[in-house]
């Protein structure tokens, strides 16, 4: 007797699980909005963490250039003498230990360093002006752009060069420069105005954020970040 095996196919038999087209696209809408709501931030939070990155790195090299050139020359209140102000004493003598690109001098200072606006659109906030020749600049080798304000009182860096933004708080950014405390970021403990940009380099150098751009409230003693 011959012996036939029968296939018998239950209606409970597992089928194998897809998607839909449908199914798919919906998926993929779900993905692109989440994608568009977060990426923005994203990116604007590595761009912020860079600019500090690169104001730490500037401020610190400027420092040893005036620790290094006080040490050769003295304290910089001796620098100015009959023939030369102070500002062009200055930024010929801190030039000496900076790696530089370009020097302007205190000729066509706009070439090295347009003249600085606020954040929130606002020209002639404060420091160097294209105008002014009591400035000294200058290009350094990594595009940053620097300005010695007359009397050598401040000196004003622009991150990203002459070809950025040009705005106080964004990338532009002062230290004070004294003769008892030496070059220190402007701002400290002051009454905070995040709108003027002028006080934002204590903020950014200390607090590690440029958070002032995107919420309100904050102050140095209760809320130094949005978070």
């Amino acid at each position: 007797m011959n012996c036939q095996l029968t296939t018998h196919y239950s209606p409970f038999t597992k089928k194998a699980l897809a998607f839909t087209l449908a199914e798919t696209l919906i998926v993929m809408g779900i993905i692109g909005i989440v994608s568009a709501l977060t990426l923005p931030n994203l990116n604007s939070s590595t761009g912020d963490k860079e600019k500090v990155a690169q104001l730490k790195k500037l401020y610190q090299n400027l420092t040893d250039a005036v620790g290094r050139a006080e040490s050769v020359y003295g304290p910089k209140g001796t620098w100015s003498n009959g023939t030369s102000q102070l500002w062009v004493r200055a930024g010929e003598r801190l030039t000496e230990f900076l790696k530089t690109s370009k020097v302007c001098g205190t000729s066509s200072p706009t070439t090295c360093f347009p003249e600085s606006k606020c954040y929130s659109g606002d020209y002639g906030c404060t420091g160097c002006y294209v105008s002014d020749t009591d400035v000294y600049t200058f290009i350094l080798g990594d595009g940053s752009s620097v300005c010695i304000n007359e009397f050598a009182s401040e000196i004003l860096v622009d991150i990203d060069g002459p070809k950025g933004k040009n705005a106080l708080g964004k990338d532009v950014f002062i230290f004070s420069w004294t003769t008892n405390e030496g070059l220190t970021p402007r701002g400290y403990g002051a009454t905070f105005d995040p709108t003027s940009g002028a006080d934002q380099a204590a903020w950014v150098i200390y607090n590690e954020n440029m958070d002032y751009m995107k919420c309100s409230g904050l102050n140095w003693t209760t809320k130094t970040s949005c978070k």
